[in-house]
């Protein structure tokens, strides 16, 4: 059980390490151009946002990884946590490389709020993953109606502080709504 548990782990970091050089490769920076890391970048429209550890953002990769957790559990209840886990984070770091993609840069451009969004830092896409492994722990430690009320309090929370969260995100991607992107831009 313990090499289990070792080979998945180094799988994932693997996994993780091909994701950032691949990010890398499509030209996006290691850090921040500003030259500095921090810890949490709390302005959505500003440089340091989807460049830092953390942003408003990260709240919605935690929901993922309660996504994902309960998704994986649904579809393949026999296979262990930690084998679960490594297909979630190859589901997050596909949705880093697409996200951060000229397709997805364009579309959030010109879809959404995010009009000067030029792609993650290489360590926020690593945050992000992060952070959607977070959300699968906690989604495997806390009782299901405990994590859906914690994925309900960041969505509510993020769309009362910053007028986004996963759920407009989505729509807006998807299905891009005049007014609400008017909404969002008042703030």
């Amino acid at each position: 059980m313990r090499a289990s548990a070792l080979r998945a782990g180094g799988l994932i970091i693997l996994v993780m390490a091909a994701a950032a050089f691949a990010l890398h490769a499509m030209g996006r920076v290691w850090i921040c151009t500003c030259g500095r890391v921090r810890l949490w970048a709390g302005g959505v429209k500003t440089p340091d946002n989807s460049q830092q550890l953390a942003d408003w953002y990260s709240f919605s990769h935690i929901i993922h990884g309660m996504i994902f957790y309960a998704l994986l559990r649904l579809a393949l209840p026999k296979l262990a946590v930690r084998w679960r886990l490594l297909l979630a984070v190859i589901l997050e770091c596909g949705w880093e490389l697409l996200e951060n993609s000229p397709i997805i840069i364009d579309r959030y451009r010109a879809a959404t709020i995010a009009i000067g969004y030029t792609g993650d830092s290489v360590l926020n896409s690593m945050s992000d993953i992060t952070m959607m492994a977070i959300g699968f722990g906690l989604a495997q430690k806390l009782p299901w109606k405990m994590t859906l009320g914690l994925a309900l309090a960041m969505e509510i929370g993020t769309l009362w502080l910053i007028r986004d969260n996963l759920t407009l995100n989505v729509l807006m991607l998807a299905w891009p709504i005049d007014a609400i992107r008017d909404w969002q831009a008042a703030l």
